[in-house]
């Protein structure tokens, strides 16, 4: 975008700077006390924001995003299409919020913000591309501007975004390191001062707002540190298009096994993805001859550019194995769509690397139409995920019941607990389908989830974790209980799951007469404790010593060598009875030459610190 464009963007408003800075304080001034007030209507289970959620996590939404939009167009959009883009921005904010609080069930609902973390991130990526869309045109007074203008707005803005943020942390900071040395000399007010909401949040917001203005009216800072940003950033296109090549160079001799095995095989080559993508547009920059890259860089966008498109065929080829085996849920949804943007970027930037149709002055040209129209894409696709179109726990619901109706799963390894504390309201309502079937199973295991509070009580279905490999000492003892299995299970013992088994053996620790059972791993010693028809996880024993040589509990228990002992010093019980506290000491011992101590008897228990007990 050249200065004339920006000008005539600052000379609708008719105002000068000292004006927009003005405005632009008052603007972060009260989105900060409008952040205070959501903070206090949160504050309690019997606030408004508490009790009305449909009404709080829209607002929060939008008083949380929409200042920026005003913050980012002061002084370079028109009034009429300030005025219009602000009610259209707003309007789609608190729809995105009513919809994520209205698909949520009464147990996802706890308590404010309310809304999920995806609903968040995605709509600020969203506002964040769209206004880039919406602010070039303006300028140039056209429906799509030339690629210069969307480049050289969106990336300062995002320079203009991160200095803007560094400055409101480095003012805390100092904000802080005054407040210490006052408290030195026993003057507390500063520091008493910062913990109040009432004053933190609105200066925050004030002081944001007043980095965006100095940042904004300082335009050659901003386009310097863009610079340098922009060439650090398109060397390292040089590293990824190596470590990329490689990787997939070597895939026909490993396979894909062990990148399926990660279970986050598919996240990492849209990680990877993304990664050419952004640094390729780093190298590329406006696609002015002036800008143009050395020739190595240029064969390394090349490169780059077509690298793009093995990652997502493989991304696809992933997600549609996992999806085959084990059906949709809202992240393979929400990775489906990361992969049918990242294909449009391959498509598009495969296409300008590899046509033969070049000319002198065109290197890569079509990745700047690619690039316009894959953000329109992304807009799209964030709208439609997190509104009732493509709502991915409703989609992943409907093929889940599916794939159970058709015996895709059998009742027993159906995931019940899904649909009841994952997948919102459509999942509840699709778990009440299921206690009326005609399945008796599906009906029993339906009611049965019905009755769990707690996601983690529910057996895990689908990707089961692997059943713990457990041996009894000493040889020849009685068996372990049944059901002890499944409760290590339930407690994940990672020590477990390894080729060398835990050890596991019954002793009475507490000297209650009742026989605990111990399971020890390489590190450490799980207690449990039978409880009801079964055994639960008391706690577990850690080794405090540092060191990449801990004893392992296994060779100290099979040596005869693990024992229980008194502590050395007591607990100490407060004047009420409830609080106890425990002795730790700062001097961790080296696990190589840390004694074993077995304590004398301790002495009686203090029960108040004032003295001892009568």
């Amino acid at each position: 975008m050249t200065d004339a464009s920006e000008s005539t963007g600052r000379d609708g408003l008719g105002a000068s700077p000292a004006a927009f800075g003005a405005l632009r304080i008052g603007v972060g001034l009260l989105q900060g006390l409008g952040l205070y007030w959501l903070h206090r209507a949160s504050d309690g289970g019997t606030s408004w924001g508490a009790t009305h959620p449909l009404l709080f996590g829209p607002l929060l939404l939008v008083v949380g995003f929409l200042p920026l939009v005003l913050l980012a167009g002061v002084g370079r959009l028109r009034p009429v299409t300030m005025v219009i883009w602000t009610v259209v921005a707003g309007v789609v904010l608190a729809l995105l919020g009513l919809h994520d609080i209205a698909r949520q069930s009464a147990d996802t609902l706890q308590g404010p913000p309310f809304l999920s973390p995806q609903v968040i991130l995605f709509s600020a990526a969203a506002l964040f591309i769209a206004h880039h869309l919406v602010a070039p045109a303006d300028m140039e007074r056209r429906r799509i501007a030339s690629y210069p203008a969307y480049f050289d707005t969106a990336t300062k803005a995002a320079v203009q975004l991160a200095l803007s943020a560094g400055f409101t942390g480095a003012f805390w900071i100092l904000l802080h390191l005054g407040a210490a040395l006052f408290r030195i000399i026993n003057l507390d007010f500063l520091e008493n001062l910062l913990r109040e909401p009432w004053f933190a949040i609105p200066v925050t917001g004030l002081v944001f707002a007043a980095a965006v203005h100095l940042t904004d009216v300082r335009d050659g800072l901003i386009r310097g540190v863009r610079t340098v940003a922009l060439m650090l950033l398109s060397w390292l296109l040089l590293v990824i298009t190596v470590l990329v090549g490689g990787f997939l160079a070597a895939l026909p001799f490993t396979g894909l096994g062990g990148l399926w095995e990660t279970g986050s095989g598919v996240s990492l080559v849209l990680a990877a993805a993304a990664a050419l993508i952004i640094l390729i547009n780093a190298a590329y920059q406006d696609g002015q001859p002036d800008n143009r890259p050395p020739f190595v860089l240029r064969a390394a966008v090349r490169v780059a550019a077509v690298l793009i498109t093995p990652l997502i065929v493989i991304a696809f080829w992933g997600l549609a194995l996992r999806i085959g085996q084990y059906g949709l849920t809202p992240d393979r949804i929400i990775a489906a769509a990361c992969a049918l943007v990242g294909a449009s970027f391959a498509a598009g930037y495969g296409w300008a690397a590899l046509s033969p149709f070049w000319r002198k002055g065109d290197w890569m040209r079509p990745l700047e139409r690619t690039t316009i129209w894959t953000a329109v894409l992304t807009v799209a696709v964030i709208l439609l995920l997190f509104s009732p179109v493509l709502d991915p726990s409703r989609l992943s619901v409907m093929d889940q019941v599916a794939r159970l109706e058709r015996g895709a799963v059998t009742p027993d390894k159906f995931d019940y607990a899904f649909l009841r504390f994952e997948s919102g309201k459509a999942g509840q309502a699709a778990l009440a389908r299921l206690t009326r079937s005609t399945n008796a199973a599906v009906a029993a295991e339906a009611v049965a989830a019905q009755k769990i509070e707690n996601r983690y009580d529910a057996r895990p279905a689908e990707e089961d974790l692997p059943v713990p490999t457990i041996e009894i000492w000493p040889v020849g003892a009685a068996p372990l209980p049944a059901g002890i299995i499944a409760s290590a299970n339930r407690y994940d013992l990672r020590d477990c799951q390894h080729a060398d088994p835990c050890l596991a053996t019954r002793r009475d620790l507490n000297g209650d007469g009742t026989m605990e059972i111990l399971i020890a791993g390489h590190t450490d010693v799980w207690v449990f404790i039978p409880e009801g028809d079964g055994w639960s996880l008391l706690g577990f024993f850690r080794q405090r010593c540092r060191g990449d040589r801990r004893p392992d509990p296994r060779v100290a228990l099979r040596a005869g060598r693990l024992r229980a002992v008194q502590p050395v010093w007591p607990d100490l019980v407060f004047a009420d009875g409830r609080q106890v506290a425990r002795f730790h000491s700062d001097d961790i011992p080296d696990c190589e030459s840390a004694p074993v101590v077995t304590a004398p008897t301790p002495p009686p228990p203090v029960t108040d610190v004032g003295g001892p007990a009568p």
